[in-house]
């Protein structure tokens, strides 16, 4: 009998539909769970469907039970239930607990969505943390800040990436952004020391608790910055020198993070900073990077992670083969100012300069509603590019962030 999974929004975001892709190609029965009416699915995404639930919000515990005890009614007998949308860990997990689906439990799951129990876990076990401390008034703010001084940062105690992420710099600082984060005694944030150095993350597939692929990859400049500031065109860059030996501790580091947080099998991103004093854990995820990273981890190594994952969940082993052959990287285009798109310039000089080497472009077209720079990487524009040489594909993108202008009005 295959093995049958249970797939929370196969089809939102977008690339959603690659994970079930990768299910069904490996053999496994899929039903998906969603808010979406399956006829509004392509045929293509319907076939790879076994059987599909529509629900009121896959984010609702008992919404998502009810879908699930149905689709155990009808059977066969359900092996897994995935998720790799991070605000659908939580709900994933409580839901396989109730009905008995094995997985990850609810204990380990907040422990890598919760970010001060992660770092106050990891940091008892040895890994290198910025100091942090859950705050919910504005005398435990101060009382941190006089421990650890300016500037710190502020962030929410469970989100992805820089989503709502301050920095303090000073007291009048520390007070704007404890009123826009919403700091209260009932939805406390996490406060921690702000480390100055370079920012980028680890991504691995694990299964069985082996790293059976990782990645690393660089962002220019770190992101908070990067979603703070319209007047820079911010790059991630993924590198095909993952063997070289400046990465050796980050490598030994990020196995020694998975150890310790327990993780079985699971696709994970984990961001790191490295500067004066040294490398530091930032945050993890038991989930894939956001942005269609792992889009891109394709392109460069020549090989289909979707199918990779699949194997892992299904089959509990998974033999990935990056080819390393190149670089590869994506920079977000900001229009000079919110409104409507009117158009572009030196798209057609782009195109002539490096050819087969751009990957994609997305160009929203003229008339469509601009999206704040908060909205992140691929709010507005952007272009993905790859390149046999590292060096050479962050100067390609660079090019393309100084010369493709998207304008507004």
């Amino acid at each position: 009998m295959p093995a049958h999974v249970i797939f929370l929004e196969p089809a939102f975001p977008a690339n959603q539909r690659e994970f079930v892709r990768g299910l069904h190609q490996v053999g496994a029965l899929v039903s998906g769970i969603g808010t979406a009416p399956v006829e509004a699915f392509d045929s293509e995404l319907r076939s790879w469907l076994y059987s599909y639930e529509q629900v009121s919000s896959t984010a609702s515990v008992e919404a998502v039970l009810g879908a699930v005890k149905n689709i155990q009614k009808r059977g066969p007998w359900v092996h897994h239930l995935e998720s790799t949308v991070e605000a659908l860990m939580l709900p994933a997990a409580e839901v396989r607990e109730r009905a008995g689906i094995p997985g990850m439990s609810m204990a380990q799951t907040i422990l890598v969505r919760d970010k001060y129990q992660m770092k106050k876990w990891l940091g008892d076990r040895g890994i290198r943390c910025a100091k942090s401390a859950e705050v919910g008034t504005l005398d435990e703010a101060k009382n941190f800040v006089q421990s650890v001084g300016f500037p710190v940062i502020l962030k929410p105690l469970a989100a992805a990436g820089a989503a709502g992420t301050w920095r303090a710099d000073d007291a009048a600082g520390l007070m704007n952004a404890i009123r826009e984060s919403g700091m209260t005694p009932s939805r406390k944030v996490m406060m921690e020391e702000y480390i100055s150095g370079h920012e980028g993350f680890w991504d691995t597939l694990t299964v069985n608790r082996h790293v059976v692929f990782e990645q690393i990859s660089h962002y220019y400049p770190n992101v908070l910055e990067a979603m703070r500031t319209r007047d820079c065109s911010p790059l991630v860059m993924v590198t095909n020198r993952v063997d070289s030996p400046g990465y050796s501790e980050l490598r030994v580091f990020g196995r020694q993070v998975l150890t310790a947080l327990g993780i079985v099998t699971a696709p994970t991103h984990m961001e790191w900073f490295y500067g004066p004093k040294g490398l530091f854990f930032s945050e993890i995820g038991a989930r894939p990077p956001g942005v269609r990273v792992w889009d891109l981890y394709c392109a460069a190594n020549e090989i289909d992670l979707y199918v990779e994952w699949a194997k892992g969940v299904v089959h509990g082993h998974a033999e990935p083969r990056p080819t390393r052959r190149f670089a590869a990287g994506m920079v977000a285009l900001r229009p000079n100012r919110d409104g409507h798109i009117k158009g572009y310039s030196g798209v057609e000089e782009i195109q002539r300069r490096y050819g087969d080497f751009i990957i994609r472009m997305h160009l929203p077209p003229p008339g469509s509603r601009t999206q704040p720079v908060e909205s992140g990487y691929m709010g507005n524009a952007w272009v993905w590019g790859k390149h046999p040489d590292y060096d050479l594909c962050r100067a390609m993108l660079e090019d393309v962030g100084r010369t493709i202008k998207v304008w507004a009005e």
